[in-house]
């Protein structure tokens, strides 16, 4: 443990360094220039930027890894539980009908994904098979929310030009009175799913064994979903519909951890921190002064390496 944070964390400090020093605006020649003007962009402009990708990449990445964990299933990821979804039908239902109420938007969209989980968990704990119900029923409910939010998107179509914007997922604007609930929440999730680590890793090695070692499998399941969507409805509420994160990630940490729990979950907070400030810096600068949302570039990404995954496990079957 002690070697993964040594490692990673002058990394993430690089990545935060970078993150503020590089953009549109050139901050070197502003600092021999005007160096009032250089602290403002950094300190309102790119530091709530910078912060808000560190817990982009650390709430999503804790999401994937429990996600992963309690199903079984390393294609799981925050959107299959319908935190997007449950936040997109909220966000786009408040600019329908309560247009006023945009100052809202991001309690709503925080409420519309965990309210939206919490269906999903009830569903799955009324059936016995926890594991391959709480997948079926997301997607599920993910399809009939996908198709409201389309529905209601043909109304007007200033609301579904808002609405893009909040479904691409991106950091341009953020501030950082937007940040201090999401933190709290990100880092409680963190804190508390490291506390239940040791029960996780036993929950890896089969129910039966679990079961045996006294661990109550259920509860736990339930806890890691309830955990796994209050972290990413947290990120969903100041960035969007940001995806691939929380898939990507922990397959990263995996090589390079293993799969013990707690290491799992500090060394994919680490590598998705500083691989959302890279993306969103990469978004700033390739076509300055325009910009590409992080979301698109996290797509790129991860789309080609979720190809992998699947002929990965393709060939692993084949083998089987």
């Amino acid at each position: 443990m002690k070697k993964l944070i040594i490692i990673f964390t002058p990394l993430l400090c690089i990545s935060i360094i970078l993150g503020c020093a590089f953009g549109s605006a050139d901050i070197m020649q502003l600092i021999g220039n005007d160096t009032d003007t250089a602290l403002i962009i950094i300190l309102n402009l790119r530091l709530p930027r910078v912060i808000a990708a560190v817990l982009c990449g650390i709430g999503l990445s804790v999401s994937g890894v429990l996600l992963q964990c309690v199903t079984g299933n390393t294609l799981a990821a925050p959107n299959i539980i319908g935190v997007n979804s449950g936040a997109g039908f909220c966000c786009i239902v408040m600019l329908t009908f309560f247009p006023k109420a945009s100052v809202l938007l991001q309690i709503g969209a925080f409420a519309g994904a965990f309210i939206t989980t919490l269906v999903i968990v009830g569903i799955a704990s009324h059936i016995n098979a926890f594991r391959g119900t709480v997948i079926l029923a997301g997607i599920a409910i993910t399809a009939v929310l996908n198709a409201c939010i389309s529905f209601l998107s043909l109304l007007d179509s200033d609301v579904l030009t808002a609405y893009n914007a909040f479904s691409v997922g991106g950091l341009a604007g953020i501030r950082m009175s937007q940040l201090y609930v999401p933190a709290i929440i990100i880092t409680g999730c963190l804190l508390c799913s490291l506390i239940l680590s040791r029960r996780i890793q036993l929950l890896c090695l089969g129910d039966a064994i679990a079961a045996s070692l006294g661990v109550s499998i259920s509860k736990l399941r339930i806890a890691c979903i309830i955990l796994a969507s209050a972290s990413a409805a947290a990120v969903v509420s100041f960035a969007g519909l940001l995806g691939f994160v929380g898939l990507v990630v922990p397959h990263m940490a995996r090589r390079i951890s293993g799969e013990r729990t707690s290491k799992l979950l500090i060394t994919s907070s680490m590598i998705g921190a500083i691989l959302v400030i890279l993306a969103d810096l990469f978004g700033r600068i390739i076509l300055a002064p325009t910009e590409i949302p992080v979301g698109i570039i996290m797509a790129l990404i991860g789309a080609p390496f979720f190809f992998i995954l699947l002929f990965k496990r393709r060939g692993d079957n084949a083998e089987m």
